[in-house]
C-alpha cells in the first residue's frame, strides 16, 4: 500500500490536470439549469485542477518553498502536498458545492473565496520576494476573475454569517500550510 500512496504523492497533479480539462467539457451536463453564480462555483474545481498543474508540475511549488522560504529545509513534504491539494482544495470545493446545491446557494463562498485568498496569497508573496512563484500566472488570469464573477453573483444570497464561515475556514486552510512550514523551519536540518 506504500507505494500506491508514494506514487499517489507523487503523481496527483497530473490526474488532476487531465480530469479538469473533463470537468469543463462536462460542465454544460453537470451544471444545466443553475443559476449563473452557482456555474461560477462549479467552475471552482477544474479551474484550480488547471492552476494545481502550473503550480505542482514536476515538485514546483513544494521544491520553490523549501529553497526560498525552508532556506534549503524540507518544510514541505510531497505527502502534506499531497494531502493539502486533494482534502484541502478538492474536498473542500466539492464540499461547498453539494452544501451550495443542497443546503442554501451562500455556501458557494467556500469555493468562492477559496481562489480569492489563493490569489491574493500569490500575488502577495511575488511581490515581496520579487520574483513569480508556482502558480502565480493562473491565479491572477484564472482565480482573480472566476472569484470576482462568483463573488458578484453571490454576494445578494449569501448572509454575513456565510461570508465570515467561508472567509475563516479559508485562511485557516492557508494558516495550517504556514504552519507546517514554520514547523519545518523549527524542527529540520537543511537538506544535504
Amino acid at each position: 500500500m506504500t507505494g500506491v500512496l508514494e506514487r499517489l504523492s507523487a503523481n496527483w497533479v497530473y490526474g488532476g490536470f487531465m480530469a479538469g480539462f473533463v470537468l469543463l467539457l462536462l460542465t454544460p451536463v453537470f451544471t444545466a439549469g443553475w443559476p449563473q453564480a452557482e456555474l461560477y462555483v462549479y467552475l471552482v474545481l477544474p479551474v484550480y485542477m488547471l492552476h494545481q498543474f502550473e503550480e505542482h508540475d514536476r515538485d514546483r511549488f513544494r521544491q520553490f518553498v523549501n529553497a526560498h522560504i525552508g532556506h534549503g529545509r524540507e518544510v514541505l513534504t510531497p505527502g502534506f502536498v499531497f494531502a493539502v491539494n486533494i482534502f484541502g482544495v478538492w474536498w473542500v470545493a466539492a464540499l461547498a458545492m453539494l452544501a451550495m446545491r443542497f443546503i442554501d446557494a451562500g455556501w458557494g463562498m467556500v469555493a468562492v473565496y477559496l481562489v480569492l485568498v489563493n490569489a491574493v496569497l500569490h500575488i502577495v508573496q511575488m511581490i515581496a520576494m520579487r520574483q513569480p512563484n508556482p502558480g502565480v500566472w493562473t491565479a491572477i488570469v484564472l482565480f482573480l476573475p472566476l472569484g470576482a464573477a462568483g463573488f458578484a453573483g453571490l454576494w445578494p444570497v449569501a448572509s454575513l454569517t456565510q461570508h465570515v464561515v467561508s472567509l475563516v475556514l479559508i485562511i485557516a486552510l492557508h494558516g495550517v500550510i504556514m504552519a507546517r512550514v514554520k514547523a519545518g523551519l523549527a524542527g529540520s536540518a537543511p537538506a544535504a
